[in-house]
Parts: C-alpha cells; sequence; structure tokens
C-alpha cells in the first residue's frame, strides 16, 4: 500500500504540460483500467470485510454503516460497491475482467442482477450453463458500448422469465435533493416505467397548459418550473399528509426589522428545511400566507406568541378569484389555482391594505417579476395593465388600422 501511495503521488505530480495529444490519451486510457483494477481491490476487500464483519472492530454493525461513517460515501456508491462484491462471488469470468482492468464497476453493477439466487436458481431450471453466460457477459462488457451490455443483460432478463412475477415498482424509485449554500436543490432520482410515466404525464400537464403565453424558457427550464408548480398545487389543496401536527406548508423565519427593511440584503429568513432566502423573497411570500409574531428573548428564547393571522383570508381570495379568474399579467392566462393574491401596495413596505381593490391574482413567475420592478394596475373600467421596471406599458396584439 505504501508503494501504491509513491506511485499515485508521482503520478499527480507529473507536468501534463509535457504530453502531447497521443500520449495524453494513452494515459487516459491506462489511467482508466488502472482505476478498474484499483476499484476491483477494494470491492473484493470491502466485500471480504463483509464476510468477516470487520466493521465490529470499529463498534459499527455494518460495513454499509462503516462505509457511510469513514469512508464519507453515498447511499447509492455503498449499495453499488457491497452488490458488486456479492456478485462477484457468482460470476468468477466477470470477477477476472474485473482484476485485468477491462470492465469498470458501473458495468459490473449492470451485471449484478444475474447473480441472483433466483435468477441463478431459474437459469438452472432451464439447462442454461452459468459459466457460458458468466463468461459471454464478460466478453461484452470488455469489448462492447454499455447501451448493449444493458441490452444484452435485460434481453436475457426478460426471456429467461417472461412471464413472471413484476419486480416492486417501488424498489426501483429512489430520489435524492441536495441543498447548495445558497438554498438551492440539485435533485437526482430514478423511477420505474410506471411511476415515470405518471410525473411526465403531471409536468407535461402544466407546460402544455401555456403559463405564461410567449414563454422562451428552455424545456428544462420549463420542466423545473412545471415540478414547482406541482408542488404547489399539492400544498394549496391540504390533501398532505400532515408533518406531525401541521398541514405542510413552506415556513419562513425573520426577523421583524429585516422584514420591514427595504435595505436588507439576502441571508436574513431562514427555511423550515435550512436555506436561506433574502428580506424581499419573503416579503413576497408574505403577500399571500400566514403570519405568526413571535417575540424572542436576546439569548433566543420564545417570550411571547402572538396570534396567527392569514394575510389574505379565505372569502377575500374568493372573491379576488371571481373577479380576475388567471393571472392578470400581460399576456398570461395561468388559472387562480396557480396563483398568488399579490398586494398591489405591498403590505408591509407601503402599508397597502388587504381588500379587492388592492389585489390581484398572479402566477408565481409574474409574482416574481412584479416583486423585481414589473407592475400591474387596475383601472376604473376593470381592465388590468402591465408596465415594465422602466415605466413602459406591455400590449398585447396590435391595433388594426382603419
Amino acid at each position: 500500500m505504501d508503494e501504491l501511495e509513491t506511485t499515485l503521488a508521482a503520478l499527480a505530480a507529473y507536468d501534463l504540460d509535457d504530453l502531447v495529444a497521443p500520449q495524453l490519451l494513452d494515459r487516459t486510457a491506462r489511467l482508466v483500467r488502472a482505476r478498474n483494477r484499483l476499484d476491483a481491490l477494494l470491492t473484493g476487500t470491502v466485500r471480504r470485510a463483509e464476510s468477516v464483519q470487520a466493521s465490529e472492530h470499529d463498534g459499527l454493525k455494518s460495513m454499509k454503516q462503516w462505509l457511510r461513517t469513514h469512508a464519507r460515501s453515498s447511499a447509492g456508491e455503498i449499495s453499488r460497491l457491497i452488490g458488486n462484491g456479492r456478485a462477484l462471488d457468482q460470476l468468477p469470468a466477470l470477477r477476472e475482467a474485473f482484476a485485468v482492468g477491462a470492465v469498470t464497476a458501473e458495468q459490473v453493477a449492470v451485471i449484478s442482477p444475474v447473480a441472483s439466487n433466483r435468477v441463478q436458481a431459474e437459469a438452472v431450471g432451464q439447462g442454461i450453463d452459468l459459466a457460458e453466460l458468466d463468461t459471454l457477459l464478460a466478453g461484452v462488457a470488455a469489448t462492447r458500448p454499455h447501451t448493449d451490455l444493458r441490452q444484452a443483460v435485460a434481453h436475457f432478463l426478460t426471456r429467461l422469465d417472461p412471464d413472471g412475477p413484476e419486480p416492486d415498482p417501488v424498489e426501483g424509485r429512489s430520489v435524492t435533493i441536495a441543498k447548495l449554500l445558497d438554498g438551492r436543490r440539485v435533485i437526482r432520482g430514478e423511477l420505474d416505467a410506471v411511476g415515470g410515466e405518471k410525473l411526465e404525464a403531471a409536468l407535461e400537464s402544466i407546460v402544455q397548459a401555456c403559463r405564461p403565453k410567449g414563454d422562451l424558457r428552455t424545456r428544462t427550464q420549463q420542466l423545473g418550473d412545471a415540478l414547482v408548480q406541482l408542488a404547489d398545487n399539492a400544498l394549496a389543496a391540504g390533501n398532505l399528509p400532515f408533518l406531525r401536527t401541521m398541514k405542510p406548508h413552506v415556513v419562513v423565519t425573520i426577523p421583524l426589522a429585516d422584514l420591514v427593511d427595504p435595505t436588507t440584503g439576502s441571508g436574513t429568513g431562514a427555511t423550515g428545511f435550512g436555506a436561506t432566502i433574502s428580506a424581499a423573497r419573503a416579503r413576497w411570500l408574505a403577500c399571500d400566507s400566514v403570519v405568526t409574531r413571535v417575540v424572542m428573548s436576546p439569548d433566543g428564547v420564545p417570550l411571547d406568541h402572538g396570534r396567527t393571522k392569514r394575510v389574505v383570508p379565505q372569502p377575500l381570495r374568493r372573491a379576488v378569484e371571481l373577479r380576475d379568474h388567471h393571472c392578470v399579467f400581460a399576456g398570461c392566462d395561468a388559472p387562480s389555482h396557480w396563483c398568488d393574491v399579490h398586494h398591489v401596495e405591498e403590505w408591509v413596505l407601503d402599508q397597502g391594505e388587504t381588500n379587492l381593490e388592492n389585489s390581484a391574482l398572479l402566477c408565481e413567475r409574474h409574482h416574481t417579476k412584479v416583486h423585481h420592478g414589473f407592475r400591474v394596475q387596475r383601472e376604473p373600467d376593470g381592465r388590468w395593465r402591465t408596465f415594465r421596471p422602466d415605466d413602459t406599458e406591455i400590449l398585447i396584439g396590435t391595433p388594426l388600422l382603419v
């Protein structure tokens, strides 16, 4: 191991600027093979450690727990590492190809379902030579593109038991949500075929609902917005399971002085799941929300918990929906159940009243626009007008010349 560490240090210190294109490609290929061999060694070592319960030496019940705490590995990586080790016990040809660096850990994971007890028993029952199958799949992994390997394994499993029991779809669903320093989320996931269809159908229905007209954002941006709108709709419906004793909702905690100070910068509001948002964003959320006043002592102990107040009472919201029908921003017809009730004169900074005359329905996208310089205004005849930050009006359509 000491020699390996020395070799890796020497490789890391090499000046790549001295290499030309053929040398860089050769170095890349050899490093890939070396990485595969190291992965094979790691997989074998973890498998042996699991077999002898080596994690007990550090007081932990399993290698999964040890890898999570000591190696700081992700759940997905741990599952693949341990699953590969168990599978390779049943696939000696693949184990040998892995050991010499001819296949990757990812390829082993693709083949690993073939090593399950159920699949192996079914294969033996149908007279399939497991050694020949092992050699064949190892060869495909070492010589064919990754997609070919996936197709080969899927074809074998399907032909092995075409009428067998359907796998439990919940076992094939996973989502991870990673939170960045500024509160943004990075979402990665995997769904079974039917679950994926359900999600795509729900998102597509929102994307195709023309919210708003003339939307020039990319497809990925539209789908991301649709996912948030789907969450908005579910939260607003009030049918989700309770979180302890409360219905799930967005929670923001912010000092009153920051909330009412237009000069306050970012990072003054804390959300329920640990993100930080600006006072401006908090004021936007407060347009159509529930507000609770809590008086805190200097050392952070609550001294007084005021009554929770709905900023826009339900009867007022109903009246606004009946009057406006949809988002009032020029060119948008997002339905009322996608919209917040916006205070035309902001109730926090401008002490705008909470009444029908000072309310407007705005979808999330245009509610954001209005809190960043755009403006909506209702005329005495009931017609809504929309103005850009430079106070020019957004006009939809051109009158016919006569």
